[in-house]
């Protein structure tokens, strides 16, 4: 983790959200916790405040806690497992990301149950038969989660050279060419 004192910018504070719901939805924090505590992180200005959000969960990726702390391979023994995956330098930290298309689809399955359970519930107390409007919450955002789940939606099936917007290039058959 950068240093305390430093500025936060809006990537590592959507980049704490994400990390505090994949927490919410592992059950780690109630609704009411993860709440205060993604008000929090988009209220923070600096790194510091960004890490205390974070300091009593673990990593995320559970290989991360198992990985050496230092490129000698030497592990220091004041520093826990959870401490080093949480702050350290690995890829797996809260601070790139991580969870991704597992975290987008808890999110939408705990909003689907939220809708859901408020429209059963007004049906019921109204006696009455409400219409659907669930639908229009989870039916299109499902629809685009499915979408990018997909090989076709998604880049998980391409290979890029490392600019951005193109992949491998491809070798021309020998039946295409110019047309007559």
């Amino acid at each position: 983790m950068p240093e305390p004192h430093l500025r936060a910018s809006d990537a590592d504070r959507a980049a704490v959200a994400e990390v505090l719901g994949a927490h919410m939805s592992a059950g780690r924090l109630t609704v009411a916790e993860y709440d205060e505590r993604l008000t929090r992180a988009y209220a923070a200005r600096t790194y510091g405040q960004l890490g205390e959000l974070t300091s009593d969960l673990p990593a995320t990726a559970p290989s991360a806690a198992v990985r050496p702390a230092g490129p000698s391979g030497a592990h220091d023994p004041g520093r826990t497992p959870v401490q080093s995956g949480t702050h350290g330098t690995s890829s797996c930290s809260p601070w790139h990301g991580g969870g991704g298309l597992r975290a987008a689809w808890a999110s939408w399955a705990t909003t689907a149950a939220i809708v859901i359970s408020i429209w059963l519930f007004t049906s019921v107390a109204s006696t009455e038969w409400i219409y659907p409007w669930p639908i229009w919450v989870i039916g299109p955002w499902g629809a685009v989660l499915l979408f990018q789940s997909l090989p076709l939606g998604g880049t998980s099936g391409r290979e890029h050279t490392g600019h951005p917007g193109t992949g491998p290039a491809r070798p021309q058959s020998a039946g295409r060419g110019r047309r007559h």
